[in-house]
């Protein structure tokens, strides 16, 4: 029960920033001809590098065991990244590590895995825009990493965010950053 106020507080955030949307009041109907100025992203709004380490992680996993292979889900964050390649049929994980640039040996075969899987070809979200959409819906959270799914068809990307008050949500976005559901977790 401790979270779900942190759920609340961020459904209420989003219908007030939905609510938020321009007003007629004092408009004269005239168009705007005016080309709009074009924004270079400021730092706090640039994705933080985990979000293009997934595809980093992802190359080098596939330079090391060739090109096709099957993987259950790719996490980043800033530390690190943990890849999960599906082998035996998809009965089997085993996991990578890719720290500082650098894929590491592979840790010990887990059998018993199931799930969906994915590969290098499904994960297509923008690294510039995967995060918008959290960011404008909820600015004051964290997004602390992102992870990518087999969902059956392709992959889901999910991302991991903590509140200002400390709470924890699960975020699903579409590729272009569009919030398809939040989860406290």
């Amino acid at each position: 029960m401790g979270r779900f106020p942190t759920l609340a507080g961020a459904v209420l955030l989003v219908g007030a920033l939905g609510a938020c949307g321009g007003s007629d009041t004092g408009s004269t109907g005239a168009v705007d001809t005016a080309e709009p100025a074009t924004e270079q992203p400021s730092p706090d709004d640039r994705a933080p590098q985990f979000v293009n380490d997934v595809f980093d992680a992802l190359d080098a996993v596939e330079t090391a065991l060739g090109a096709g292979q099957a993987y259950f889900e790719v996490t980043a964050n800033a530390q690190f990244t943990n890849v999960f390649v599906a082998v035996d049929d998809a009965t089997a994980a085993v996991a990578y590590a890719f720290v500082d640039g650098e894929l590491q040996p592979p840790a010990p075969k887990q059998a018993g895995a199931t799930g969906n899987t994915f590969t290098v070809d499904d994960v297509g979200y923008d690294p510039a825009l995967v995060l918008s959409g959290v960011r404008a819906d909820l600015p004051t959270s964290e997004v602390d990493a992102i992870s990518v799914y087999g969902d059956g068809v392709g992959a889901t990307y999910v991302l991991a965010a903590t509140s200002e008050v400390g709470g924890f949500l699960d975020i699903v976005v579409g590729p272009e950053g569009q919030v398809l559901s939040v989860d406290p977790i």
